[in-house]
């Protein structure tokens, strides 16, 4: 008797050529249903339509096609047990050899711009996860195939085995399964989480899921394997983002990237520019233009832009492209690229030039991974307001002042804490905007303390009159007076200590401007 193959797929890529080869090489006779019958017998293959196999229509608008017996008999019966056998044939069940299934395309649904709860309701397939699971638990007995890139290995292996396919090979399939089912379920379940309830509250159950994009070289470190993993189905983020030139991305390029963009999401009404070193910023600058904002960014701290990823938030020009071809660099990315500036950077092969348009575009959690389970938090995503910001002292800044204020408070968000920016005026001539630039960042000291002397060091000379940022509050005095030793004229920071009043008192006495925001941003 001719094997029998079951096939229903929503992805009908490659479909049929493995009908065809299935048939010619050996000897299949197909059973489907819905659009894959059509499709078969469009292209003059011979298939039996699943009503007429079950004596079952379909119904409910095709709600229910393969949920019966004569379905999941053939599929879940196991050829060595006599009593499967008996049942068999006393139901007048064949036994189905393959099962080829694919899911409605729920997650392409949803990820449609307008899509209502209703027609993503419609796109949860039911038949196929139960066919799925059925052929994937009886791997012993027969093949599934849930996906269009298996059909060749899935021919090839018929025929180096003679038409039966090994243990192994059908095992490997069946995990594929298991797999497709459970991301297919992960992505409906948030999906109804998130739709069902606009709070802030954190899901009771949190699902990790993600297809391999990638194999890495290695992670942080040579002796350490990784690889890259995608969420849904459809690329976003950095697996969206266009690699104009250079090597493969490796592991830390891609959380520098990740870093870079944080930080450079923050600014969008000017340009802006920055330059990460092991995630944390050493040179972050606004300009008129973005070549001024990466001529004060690279200025900021020459040294520690060497081997640095860049990020813009405007497109790379020819003048740009020449001042990232005078170092060293291991990536770029901004939101474009234009045609001159390609042909620049073409001349630094090995440098990775990056395009991810929507630069804001980010996660809405966070993950870390701790022994025996994981935390998650929502995304430090809070939009700085200086509306809403204190000015604890007697003297009070100036418009300039509020701005610079802000701008070292948005990149001190973006430092390992205990973070400090001090940010102001550069001495970069052919630049027309002088301040708005960082001068030195004290990052992840184990006190406040060390992370201002780190800053204030590097900045030198040019603190004289400059701003200051701490991203947690001072618990004593002598930062401020650390501060105001090395010229600093205004700090910001989030207050909240139980000795703010001495912080304050003196600030009041070295004659600086000090606010208070109200929130913190430490990052670990």
């Amino acid at each position: 008797m001719a094997r029998l193959a079951l096939l229903s797929v929503s992805n009908k890529t490659g479909l049929i050529d493995l009908a065809r080869s299935l048939v010619e090489e050996f000897d299949f006779e197909f059973i489907s249903s819905g659009g894959t019958a059509k499709a078969l017998k469009d292209a003059g293959l011979p298939v039996t339509k699943v009503a007429d196999y079950t004596g079952s229509p379909e119904i409910l608008g095709g709600r229910v096609k393969t949920l019966h017996p004569r379905i999941h008999g053939g599929i879940l019966a196991r050829r060595d047990v006599p009593e499967d056998v008996a049942d068999l044939e006393n139901n007048q069940i064949r036994p189905i050899d393959l099962v080829v299934v694919n899911l409605y395309p729920f997650e392409e649904t949803i990820a449609k711009q307008g899509v209502t709860l209703a027609e993503a309701i419609e796109q949860i397939d039911i038949g196929g996860p139960a066919m799925l699971r059925a052929a994937s638990k009886n791997f012993a007995h027969l093949t599934i195939l849930c996906d269009p890139a298996q059909y060749e290995e899935y021919l090839q292996e018929m025929r180096i085995t003679a038409g039966e396919p090994s243990l192994e090979f059908r095992q490997k399939c069946a995990l594929k399964g298991f797999l497709h089912t459970s991301s297919y379920d992960q992505a409906i379940a948030a999906y109804l989480s998130q739709n069902l309830s606009k709070e802030a509250e954190l899901p009771q159950q949190y699902t990790l899921k993600g297809k391999q994009l990638q194999s890495l070289r290695y992670g942080e470190n040579p002796h350490q394997s990784a690889a890259w993993y995608e969420t849904g189905t459809t690329s976003t983020g950095w697996a969206a983002a266009t690699k104009l030139q250079g090597k493969e991305l490796s592991y830390n390029n891609l959380v520098d990237l990740e870093a870079a963009r944080r930080i450079i999401s923050e600014f969008t009404e000017t340009p802006a520019a920055t330059i990460i070193k092991h995630t944390n910023p050493c040179g972050v600058a606004l300009g008129h233009s973005i070549q001024e904002a990466y001529q004060k960014a690279f200025n900021a701290d020459s040294v520690s832009a060497f081997g640095g990823i860049v990020a813009l938030n405007r497109p790379i020009d020819a003048g740009t492209a020449t001042e990232l071809t005078k170092t060293f660099l291991e990536c770029v990315v901004a939101p474009s690229c234009d045609a001159e500036a390609q042909e620049i950077l073409a001349a630094k092969s090995k440098v990775r030039v990056l395009i991810f348009p929507d630069l804001k575009s980010g996660p809405k959690e966070t993950v870390k991974v701790i022994a025996g389970g994981f935390l998650l938090q929502a995304s430090d995503d809070a939009v700085a307001n200086t509306s809403t910001w204190q000015i604890v002292t007697e003297k009070k800044p100036s418009d300039d002042e509020l701005e610079e204020l802000l701008f070292a408070w948005k990149v001190c968000k973006h430092v390992k804490s205990n973070a400090i920016v001090v940010s102001g005026d550069t001495p970069l001539g052919v630049c027309a905007l002088r301040n708005r630039t960082t001068l030195g960042v004290g990052a992840g000291q184990m006190n406040r303390v060390g992370s201002v002397k780190i800053a204030l060091e590097q900045a030198g000379e040019k603190a004289k009159g400059a701003i200051l940022a701490s991203d947690g509050f001072f618990p004593f005095d002598d930062s401020v007076k650390t501060a105001a030793a090395a010229g600093i004229k205004a700090i910001v920071q989030p207050g909240g200590s139980l000795r703010d009043q001495d912080s304050i008192l003196a600030a009041n006495e070295l004659g600086l401007v000090m606010v208070f925001t109200g929130i913190r941003h430490f990052l670990h």
